[in-house]
């Protein structure tokens, strides 16, 4: 079944929510933003849910994950943009359960996304006058957006190890995440989110005399 859009609850009428709020965008929590991406699809009242319907909501979340480049247009986002993320998520979220699985990959999806180009490199001076390399990137067409995602997605195949790479233990999420943590134990998409709630059902089963699970 094809994911949901999300509801129209209004974030400033609910005592409950936050900047962020689970009904109307996706969290970024997963420490990698390849997984950020296959995280846009979240589980909302028990229903998987796509936060990205628009060409503006992918726009947006390029913007808060830090994949727009310094000077990028900020005008309405190219059409296409919409549908070329999707398409990025989806084989994403396809190739890593088979990576995780020991499955051979077919990473010919990321090959297209990472030859539409559009950048170079070139240098300038930091605040110190120091010489610094950045990447400037071509923002023009949807596919050009889509080049730093790509990236990232590579970075992850390429330099990510894949044993840190983990799905959220809740029964109920979907979300992935990449742990960072010391001890490499993480075990939850957030604390605050799966991780509390899994505290407080602990502490009913253990006040209901059960014991904890």
């Amino acid at each position: 079944m094809a994911p949901r859009a999300p509801s129209q609850t209004d974030p400033a009428s609910d005592a409950n929510s936050h900047a962020d709020d689970v009904h109307t965008m996706p969290r970024l929590l997963a420490d990698h933003v390849a997984l950020d991406l296959i995280n846009t699809v979240g589980i909302v009242d028990g229903e998987p849910t796509d936060y990205w319907q628009s060409d503006a909501d992918v726009m947006a979340w390029l913007g808060r994950a830090g994949l727009l480049p310094e000077g990028a247009p900020a005008r309405t986002p190219p059409k296409g943009l919409l549908d070329g993320a999707r398409a990025l998520r989806e084989p994403l979220r396809q190739a890593i359960a088979r990576h995780k699985a020991g499955k051979k990959l077919d990473l010919a999806w990321l090959n297209v996304a990472l030859a539409a180009g559009g950048s170079h490199l070139a240098t300038q001076l930091d605040g110190d006058g120091n010489v610094v390399m950045t990447r400037v990137y071509t923002m023009e067409t949807a596919a050009h957006y889509l080049v730093p995602l790509a990236e990232a997605i590579a970075d992850l195949f390429v330099h990510g190890d894949f044993t840190l790479v983990r799905k959220c233990e809740s029964d109920s999420c979907i979300l992935w995440f990449y742990d960072r943590t010391r001890s490499h134990r993480r075990r939850w998409c957030s604390m605050a989110l799966c991780g509390n709630r899994h505290k407080v059902a602990a502490f009913r089963r253990r006040e209901a005399g059960d014991g904890e699970v």
